[in-house]
């Protein structure tokens, strides 16, 4: 039985590759590839693949977002996270929203078959580097609250802009901005922003 895929990442070289890589496989077909998250539900209800290799950031919606769409709008789809951004809080939302397995980008294509072909059969497949990173880096200590307005200050974006953008005053940002750099035990908002990214909880 050959076993359909459907690739989403917005490089067009690494869709490329991937697809050359997964064809070779006897029992591997890709069947659509598309570049933006917000395209993958129309692919995967006009082709019906068995297997959706999602990448995380992506254009219009992110990897993790349309891995919940697609469980939503075409539950016989299972998700397959590919991504270079092996993070730990990526992992963990990305399971929460029905993927059925996380891998790093630079994982040998033999693997990659294989964890295709796992994921199909109902298994769960797990870069177990990123599995163990996420058991030490735990659930993130951000409030919703904090982790907006930390996404605000990615640019380096002034107290003022970011409040008048998330509709708070400038005091609650600075609150927010405070408890945040402290719970990601951050001297500067700059680094609270890396940790946190680091860790995906962003």
């Amino acid at each position: 039985m050959t076993i359909r895929l459907l690739l989403a990442d917005d490089q067009a070289l690494v869709r490329g590759a991937l697809a050359a890589l997964l064809d070779l496989e006897p029992d591997l077909t890709v069947v659509a590839e598309v570049g933006r998250g917000d395209e993958v539900v129309a692919a995967a209800r006009e082709h019906s693949p068995d297997v959706a290799l999602l990448d995380v950031e992506m254009p219009g919606l992110d990897g993790i977002a349309a891995a919940a769409a697609l469980r939503a709008a075409v539950p016989q789809t299972r998700v397959l996270i590919v991504t270079t951004f092996g993070r730990p809080g990526y992992l963990r939302k990305a399971l929460q929203a029905g993927a059925s397995g996380f891998v790093v980008k630079d994982t040998p294509a033999r693997q990659l078959a294989d964890a295709v072909r796992r994921v199909h059969a109902g298994l769960r497949v797990v870069d177990p580097t990123l599995a163990a990173d996420s058991l030490v880096s735990g659930e993130s200590p951000l409030t919703d609250r904090e982790t907006d307005v930390l996404r605000a200050a990615r640019d380096g974006a002034p107290v003022a802009s970011i409040a008048a953008g998330l509709f708070l005053s400038a005091g609650t940002v600075r609150n927010h901005l405070s408890s945040a750099i402290g719970k990601t035990g951050a001297s500067t908002r700059a680094e609270a922003v890396r940790v946190a990214e680091s860790n995906g909880w962003l």
